[in-house]
């Protein structure tokens, strides 16, 4: 006869193993104050309602796709040594998925390696348990990195208490599509030099000097840093004299330059450098033009550059 089970028994039997990835990265704190289960996040130290049967792990794994405090590649490296160690690899999907999003970007490697036959295969054959991913879930991976590193990028400029220059270019791509690249130059809190791209976005036409500054405005209210520019470094072309004063103008009028924008305006001396070069080429262009035309005869033939 079947023994009646205890209230231990079913206990027992309800209880499940912690056996989702999260827990890598978050410490559970137990009930709260209002009862429900919580948990920390190691990196951040935010705390979320989770563990529990109502909430579960769905908040902090949507955290970790945006924690600026945990890095993937490190924790991936670590994770490796230890299981190496211990004589057993057990593989963490979404470690997995951001080394290999990290690689991807590293070595500006096209997201079609994904769907190699050759590629597959290899990953079958190192963890026949490792789900294979698409171009898309691929795509997203590396979304999630750039969202990250670029709230980590935004925290610091808010930190920091200096000023912030900046550099703007524009130039035409081969399809004749304008694109737009905004760099900026800082110290961090360690006094350490730092040059970040904040932007390298397509640029609709016209490129006048208001469509210019209003973009160039947006980008800085879009990272916070409006009140923070010291200068502005363009080349001469006529529209970009336009676009920095409608910019100054426009910081001016909130107040938000030193000594009313007098130090606001630099001129790019690389691009001055190269017009005065360019001048001088002109009038040397005939010698230059025979000197070349030698070099190509020379080069022209193995015999020729034997004999010469």
């Amino acid at each position: 006869m079947k023994r009646s089970e205890t209230a231990e028994d079913i206990k027992k039997k309800k209880t499940k193993a912690t056996t989702s990835d999260v827990w890598r990265y978050f410490t559970k704190l137990g009930p709260g104050d209002d009862g429900m289960d919580c948990a920390q996040c190691d990196g951040c130290k935010q705390k979320f309602k989770a563990g529990g049967k109502q909430y579960g792990t769905s908040s902090p794994k949507r955290h970790l796709d945006r924690c600026v405090k945990i890095d993937f590649e490190d924790i991936g490296q670590t994770l490796i040594e230890m299981q190496n160690k211990m004589g057993a690899l057990k593989i963490d999907n979404h470690v997995s998925h951001e080394m290999f999003a990290a690689f991807v970007i590293d070595c500006d490697v096209s997201f079609s390696i994904v769907d190699n036959k050759k590629f597959r295969n290899w990953v079958k054959y190192i963890s026949p348990t490792l789900g294979l991913i698409t171009r898309n879930t691929l795509k997203e991976d590396v979304l999630k990195i750039y969202l990250r590193k670029k709230e980590k990028l935004k925290s610091t400029l808010v930190a920091i208490s200096n000023r912030i220059c900046l550099i703007s270019d524009l130039w035409t791509s081969i399809t004749t599509e304008g694109y737009l690249c905004l760099t900026s130059h800082f110290l961090d809190l360690n006094w350490k030099l730092q040059s970040k791209i904040l932007s390298f976005c397509y640029m609709h036409p016209p490129h006048t000097r208001f469509e210019l500054s209003s973009k160039i405005f947006e980008l800085l209210n879009e990272w916070g840093i409006e009140k923070k520019i010291m200068t502005l470094t363009l080349d001469n072309a006529s529209a970009n004299d336009a676009c920095q004063d409608h910019s100054k103008s426009t910081l001016n009028m909130h107040d938000w330059l030193l000594c009313d924008g007098k130090f606001f305006h630099i001129r790019c001396s690389a691009h001055i450098l190269n017009l005065i070069i360019q001048d001088g080429l002109k009038i040397s262009h005939d010698t230059l033009d025979k000197i070349r035309e030698s070099v190509k005869y020379v080069r022209g033939s193995e015999n020729i550059m034997i004999r010469f």
